[in-house]
């Protein structure tokens, strides 16, 4: 007997209805994405009238969820960028000195005096003065090192020693260049996606590609500079004690201490202590704020133990000078006038609202491992994306319309509830792309349309094993029954094999293929929902009130 219970009825229509409701927003897309924009500031904390009217934009009962829109659609920037892993081994060396200076110097019976070498900035070279300890010295050496933390070297040290006479060379050991480069890595493609971020862009697409690059794509930002100075920036904070100031760049600033350029004053330096008091690393929170005069800077906070930290500092200097330095430019050197125990401050300076705010966002992503060099830049206009969005639309109609009439042509009013099964399929692919926060692409559309191709084989299957059967007389109802009984193995078994691929190219791709994979991967799943179930309520629906003796498909 043809029917669907009603349970069965209510389930797919309902999966429907909710399917439909969560695509409705990218029919509305301006409105929708201007209201979520205005909510996410809201929801940070600030409020305006303006806010509140964009928020007013859509209602806050209905899904808000949009499809995002990739570079090629959008338009935006397009960055490859290097990062200079070798820096980073050679901070890791010079930072290693003075723990090697110190284990050596204890032992000065055996080694004798320590002195330190030139070398190339992957190696870290030391002398001692009594060649008769050079054993102890490699041995004392050697016992400085740490097991390396990964699979690939987990038994071995990251440290390689060896000794010509009095002269000892420490290198990184391979196991440990291949650890620190890929925590190098990944420190670095979170920290460029904390800027990008916070800096309030949709979608950015960040991917390390091989041993020593990342490819940066952000839709909707004007030029590929503005993504350049926003993540070429290292922004290393840090707070020293002063100890004097001179015009001379050249001077000495004694052991142990650095000589550091004020940003403003074109010739002034300042001799600062070497040890910071505290570092960006500390920064609990970094925001836009306003000093006395009105003019924009930027108010931070520590975490507890820098605060604690800074609150002692402040007490014990009263009256004193005290660096803030940024990138090794002294950018403020305030007196401390007062004891300051809360851990927070302001940074002042001749900052524009712009200038601050990005400093803000700088700091609270915290300082780039390694420099990174631009090796690619490219900038897709919108007006290039817009047509890409009309040819897409073109295509998806032209498509669709064909289908639409081929599918009327040939089988009539049966057509006719394959067409609108069409229709809700292309409605809950947009539907699932606006759950998962899908973004589309040029070749995400070109699955589409390719789904719209595909949707109506499963019909098409079904509606010529309905013919079959109705050859055989055994009435109406009882064929359009077994039509769908004998055509589901073998609609499956081809949607199947087209899934597994699918899934394998966004498994095994990146970029415009894996966004090509996903809305295949959702056509297929929505054509087989709306060919086995959708189509077949409508039929049912129909064919319980219309009640007819012969049906021509």
């Amino acid at each position: 007997m043809l029917n669907i219970s009603m349970p069965k009825q209510i389930l797919i229509w309902g999966t429907v209805v909710i399917g439909l409701l969560f695509a409705m927003p990218n029919a509305f897309y301006t409105r929708v994405e201007t209201h979520n924009d205005a909510v996410a500031v809201i929801d940070s904390g600030q409020t305006n009238a303006t806010l509140d009217a964009d928020a007013a934009q859509w209602p806050s009962v209905l899904p808000s969820g949009l499809v995002n829109l990739g570079l090629d659609l959008r338009g935006g920037a397009h960055l490859l960028v290097e990062v200079a892993l070798e820096e980073v081994h050679g901070s890791y060396l010079e930072g290693f000195w003075p723990e090697v200076r110190d284990t050596l110097a204890a032992e000065r019976d055996a080694v004798g005096f320590v002195t330190r070498d030139d070398s190339p900035a992957d190696e870290l070279r030391v002398r001692i003065s009594q060649v008769d300890g050079a054993a102890r010295a490699l041995e004392l050496v050697r016992g400085l090192g740490r097991p390396v933390t990964s699979l690939t070297g987990a038994a071995g040290s990251n440290l390689d020693v060896s000794i010509n006479g009095p002269v000892l060379t420490i290198k990184l050991s391979e196991a440990e260049q291949v650890a620190m480069n890929d925590r190098t890595m990944a420190q670095t493609l979170e920290i460029v996606r904390r800027r990008i971020d916070e800096a309030g862009t949709r979608e950015p697409t960040i991917q390390r590609q091989g041993t020593d690059r990342v490819l940066i794509q952000v839709p909707g930002v004007g030029s590929a500079q503005e993504v350049i100075d926003l993540i070429g920036t290292t922004a290393q904070l840090t707070f020293n004690s002063v100890l004097g100031s001179t015009s001379d760049p050249a001077q000495s600033p004694g052991t142990g201490n650095i000589l550091a350029p004020d940003a403003e004053n074109e010739g002034l330096f300042y001799i600062l202590e070497k040890r910071a008091v505290v570092t960006g690393e500390d920064l609990e929170n970094a925001q836009l704020d306003f000093d006395q005069n009105g003019s924009p800077a930027v108010a931070f906070r520590f975490n507890t133990t820098a605060a604690r930290k800074f609150g002692d500092y402040t007490l014990e200097n009263i009256g004193s000078p005290f660096a803030i330095v940024l990138d090794g430019e002294v950018i403020s050197a305030p007196r401390i006038q007062s004891h300051i125990p809360g851990g927070s401050g302001i940074i002042t300076g001749n900052f524009t609202v712009e200038e601050a705010t990005n400093l803000a966002i700088l700091l609270r992503a915290g300082a780039l491992p390694a420099p990174l060099t631009v090796l690619e830049e490219r900038t897709v206009g919108p007006e290039l994306g817009q047509d890409s969005i009309d040819a897409g639309k073109v295509a998806c109609i032209v498509a669709g319309i064909a289908i639409l009439v081929f599918m009327v042509l040939s089988y009539g009013l049966f057509g006719v509830f394959a067409n609108i099964a069409l229709i809700i399929n292309v409605g809950l692919i947009f539907g699932l792309l606006s759950i998962i926060g899908a973004t589309l692409t040029l070749p995400g559309i070109a699955g589409i349309v390719l789904t719209i191709g595909m949707a109506v084989d499963a019909n098409v299957i079904i509606f010529e094993r309905i013919r079959e059967e109705l050859k055989t007389a055994k009435g109406a109802a009882r064929a359009i029954e077994l039509g769908y009984e004998k055509a589901l193995s073998s609609i499956i078994d081809a949607n199947i094999t087209t899934f597994i691929t699918a899934v394998i190219l966004f498994v095994i791709g990146s970029g415009p293929v894996s966004g090509f994979a996903v809305t295949l991967g959702f056509g297929i799943v929505t054509s087989v929902f709306t060919a086995i179930f959708v189509t077949r309520s409508l039929i049912v629906i129909w064919f319980a009130r219309a009640r007819p003796k012969t049906i021509e498909v």
